[in-house]
């Protein structure tokens, strides 16, 4: 195979070291604000209130979550607003050993992609707590660690992490 050669010249950390390149340092001004939209919204103020919310659609009798006003599946709004539980499976995994800065850290960052039950498909990408990186396994069963309600504000970190599912203390009410 011929390495294919596209025109121009390239730059080089040198050439623009010695001042043989025009550069241009200018102060960025990101101000920008996010909207969540009506399903994120109301997720985020459930999860305030301790409870995960999704979106069934009644013609492929699926539940989403994170909920979504359009059923990607059937291509048409989603039906209503269904409580789901706050425990689920780990559908897969990752130890991290660098922060979302990228500076290293020693003790691994636990990551899981969490099956909610009473969700149909898909998942939350949250922490895993309370559990040793060689006790993770996928389909482990988890449930969520909530912060106080005081201090919980609509976000997705209202819920601290999600711990190894204890048949003991975890029975339903």
């Amino acid at each position: 195979m011929t390495e294919r050669t596209l025109p121009g010249t390239p730059l080089s950390d040198e050439a623009i070291q010695q001042g043989k390149v025009l550069t241009l340092k200018w102060p960025a001004s990101l101000r920008y604000e996010w909207d969540t939209g009506v399903a994120i919204g109301r997720f985020l103020s459930e999860l305030k209130n301790g409870r995960i919310i999704g979106r069934s659609c009644h013609r492929c009798q699926r539940v989403l979550v994170p909920p979504r006003m359009f059923c990607e599946r059937c291509f048409r709004p989603t039906d209503a607003w269904q409580f789901v539980q706050d425990s689920g499976s780990v559908n897969t995994y990752s130890l991290s050993h660098l922060r979302w800065d990228a500076s290293r850290v020693e003790e691994p960052i636990l990551v899981a992609v969490i099956e909610i039950d009473g969700s149909s498909q898909g998942g939350l990408l949250h922490y895993l707590g309370d559990v040793r990186p060689e006790e993770i396994r996928i389909g482990m069963k988890v449930k969520a660690v909530w912060k106080p309600a005081e201090e919980r504000e609509g976000s997705i970190l209202d819920i601290r992490h999600f711990r190894p599912f204890d048949s003991a203390r975890d029975r339903p009410a």
